[in-house]
């Protein structure tokens, strides 16, 4: 099978480092040059446009930081689209809005093509090892097809069932994230002004109850001062954006959603759309004039497990 990867960016880049380690054909495209280049040196084929791209390859993947992107390298002229034909497979692995992937994905259709959408959750860190979790929807056919690369990419993937459920599920599985990055952020808070040993605090809290995937990862980076979870606010006010958005097509009124978005639009504000999102508990330690810092923790998080071949959940 010979794989196209559009968008290789903080996730994008090292999913499709991880197919090149698995010998699979790849032809890449980017619009930094120097990041192309990279792929070409080890092995990658470059595409000069999406259509080339689309019509050189047999699965296409794109990972891009919107939805607004994603259309425009869809549905320009040089667009993917107009490189497809019957049978090409193409897997959408943004966050996305689900209208948006099943609007795109009729045009896809027309092309005699099949489209997913398979985004991933887990952790930039984990993604580099193929430690990452992957949600596929659409046909199951076309998912069992691209199985392969799947599984490289990713150690556990579930196939959510139609096109568009995948996109569901990952907004609400990065909303959840975001609720408890920023209860995070009163949670230091209080055992700061508490006095409390905060080496102690994270160990503590990370054999609770109260404990979280958000809080072993990036308490350890808040605790450093780094804040590197490479990861922006930016993305994260457009994650928690699209489950608020998504609630609200659905009638669904909700309470702390709307204030999670009004949070993140302050984090943003504040400290800029690329900051690294973890800075969003700064809002804490600036209004009460305090910081997290402990010693003994990472200014980045690396995925110390050994790579092992993913499986279907």
């Amino acid at each position: 099978m010979k794989v196209g990867f559009i968008g290789l960016g903080n996730v994008g880049g090292k999913l499709a480092k991880s197919l090149l380690r698995n010998k699979f054909d790849l032809t890449v495209r980017d619009l930094d040059k120097d990041i192309t280049k990279s792929f070409l040196d080890l092995g990658a084929r470059v595409a000069n446009s999406a259509k080339e791209l689309a019509e050189q390859v047999d699965l296409i993947i794109t990972c891009l930081p919107s939805p607004q992107i994603c259309s425009e390298v869809m549905e320009g002229t040089d667009g993917i689209i107009n490189g497809l034909s019957e049978n090409k497979i193409w897997l959408e692995m943004s966050t996305t809005d689900e209208a948006e992937i099943k609007r795109i994905g009729k045009k896809v259709i027309e092309k005699k093509a099949i489209p997913l959408d398979g985004p991933v959750s887990g952790g930039c860190h984990r993604a580099a090892t193929g430690n990452i979790a992957i949600f596929v929807g659409g046909e199951r056919a076309a998912f069992e097809k691209i199985l392969p690369a799947l599984t490289v990419m990713g150690r556990k993937v579930l196939h959510t069932g139609k096109l568009g459920t995948a996109s569901v599920l990952k907004v609400i599985t990065n909303y959840l994230a975001s609720v408890h990055l920023v209860a995070l952020g009163e949670a230091w808070t209080v055992a700061k002004k508490s006095n409390l040993d905060l080496n102690k605090a994270y160990k503590g809290i990370a054999v609770s109850s109260g404990n979280s995937f958000v809080h072993e990862t990036e308490s350890q980076v808040i605790l450093n001062g780094s804040y590197n979870i490479n990861f922006t606010m930016d993305l994260v006010l457009k994650d928690t954006s699209l489950f608020d958005q998504l609630a609200e097509k659905l009638k669904a009124p909700l309470e702390i959603s709307p204030k999670v978005v009004e949070i993140f639009k302050d984090g943003k504000e504040k400290y800029g759309s690329r900051a690294w999102s973890s800075m969003i508990v700064k809002r804490m330690e600036d209004l009460n004039k305090i910081n997290f810092r402990a010693e003994g923790f990472p200014d980045e998080l690396i995925d110390n497990e050994d790579e092992q071949k993913g499986y279907e959940l």
